[in-house]
């Protein structure tokens, strides 16, 4: 009986010491295949913006995220995984998104992101599937008509934080002052209030903005090629060419273009139809 007590001991001993050496080996949520755990749960998981008229936006009565982004990628989505295929979206900003994605809460930002050679060290983009470009939201009337203004007299332009339109201010308009906020609304109320002449980001989200706030116009034209890619953590190469493909499918089916007509054609100012696929 001593023995087979003992032999029991060992054998539990062992499975223990087994478990414990899976649970260390194990790859974080980052690091894991994205597109097998998508196909084994049937969803992806997509990192988009809430705060953003045209790209995401968040409706108070229904409670969900819409925009060009997140019908955009419902439509990669399914191309991926099938027609029914689920995209779930998490709710991120220019500071947030970033984390997110290298913690694995989220498997792709889909969110008014510019392909930088910067960022690229960091994360892997698709190829673009949407060519922006960096502008200014002003008040009807403004004295400042484009970014060279904007070194008169030291002008406050105003940004968001972790956005890369800040950096850019510094290089077209080195004089300027620049005010950060943590989102576009708040960036908005500053304009409103004062606490800035400009606001700057990429001429889409300007273009939602003024739509919503009558009496902000955008001038100047685009002073930067602001190009958006969808984002992913580094070694997801299968991930990457699937996003590739399923986004080539979209622009061949004729889908990305309904979806750029149905949020930009009755846009003032933004010319649409150059951005055709």
């Amino acid at each position: 009986m001593k023995k087979l007590f003992r032999l029991i001991s060992i054998i539990i001993s062992s499975l223990a010491l087994v478990l414990v050496l899976s649970a260390c080996g194990s790859k974080p949520l980052s690091a894991q295949n994205v597109v097998t755990r998508a196909k084994q749960t049937n969803t992806i998981t997509w990192g988009v913006k809430a705060d953003t008229k045209l790209f995401g936006l968040m409706d108070v009565k229904t409670g969900q995220i819409k925009g060009f982004e997140v019908d955009l990628a419902k439509a990669i989505t399914k191309q991926i995984l099938g027609p029914k295929g689920k995209a779930e979206f998490v709710q991120v900003t220019s500071s947030t998104r970033m984390p997110l994605l290298e913690n694995g809460n989220i498997d792709a930002i889909m969110a008014t992101m510019t392909i930088t050679p910067e960022r690229e060290k960091q994360v892997d983009f698709s190829r673009s599937y949407f060519d922006a470009g960096q502008s200014l939201l002003v008040k009807q009337g403004s004295p400042i008509k484009n970014v060279k203004d904007l070194n008169k007299n030291g002008a406050t332009v105003l940004g968001v934080v972790g956005s890369n339109s800040v950096q850019n201010v510094a290089k077209f308009a080195p004089k300027a002052k620049v005010l950060q906020l943590s989102d576009y609304a708040q960036a908005m109320t500053a304009l409103k209030s004062g606490q800035g002449e400009a606001l700057t980001t990429d001429n889409g989200i300007l273009a939602g903005m003024s739509v919503e706030n009558p009496g902000y116009v955008l001038v100047g034209g685009n002073f930067t090629k602001e190009p958006y890619g969808i984002a992913i953590n580094k070694h997801q190469t299968e991930f990457r060419k699937d996003l590739n493909s399923a986004l080539t499918k979209v622009e061949q089916s004729g889908q990305y273009n309904r979806l750029l007509k149905k949020w930009f054609g009755n846009v003032k100012g933004m010319h649409y139809k150059e951005m055709l696929r």
